[in-house]
């Protein structure tokens, strides 16, 4: 694209490799932290009149409450990731096994949620703000392809 890519995931990351003693778990301390970097982080680039992707898992109760009052200030387009259940658990299980920056986010709890059966994808509630939204399904590549997805990116509005 282009421009420069916030990713909530890496901010926690470089947070984790200041704490020698980080346990991630449900309370993880970091979390609030990493959260708040995140949106500041996209503010002031925003208000510099950057234009940027945003990435993270954007669950709606999470991740609206941030995002909503960037509406104002920014042309928010959403892609929303999409693929089958099974898939997104293997995806989690090769990740946390083969990642060594995983340990960041709590993927030996949810391992263990997905070896108790306890873990749902199905759960996850997507981000619901009223902008345009695209759903891509990344089963096999993505579709739709690249081209299609820059096309909706880039379209005026």
């Amino acid at each position: 694209m282009g421009c420069p890519t916030i990713i909530r995931d890496e901010i926690k990351q470089g947070m984790v490799m200041n704490v020698s003693d980080h346990r991630p778990d449900g309370d993880d301390p970091l979390n609030l932290p990493a959260w708040t970097t995140f949106f500041d982080t996209i503010t002031v680039l925003l208000q510099g009149g950057v234009t940027l992707v945003a990435e993270a898992a954007f669950q709606d109760r999470l991740w609206r409450p941030g995002l909503e009052p960037l509406t104002a200030m920014a042309d928010i387009r959403v892609i929303r990731c999409a693929t089958p259940a099974s898939t997104i658990v293997d995806r989690i299980t090769e990740r946390a096994h083969t990642d060594s920056h995983r340990v960041a986010h709590g993927d030996a709890a949810l391992l263990a949620d997905m070896e108790a059966g306890t873990y749902d994808p199905d759960q996850f509630v997507p981000i619901s703000l009223d902008v345009p939204t695209l759903v891509v399904d990344t089963s096999d590549g993505y579709n739709p392809g690249t081209a299609e997805i820059n096309e909706f990116l880039l379209r005026p509005r």
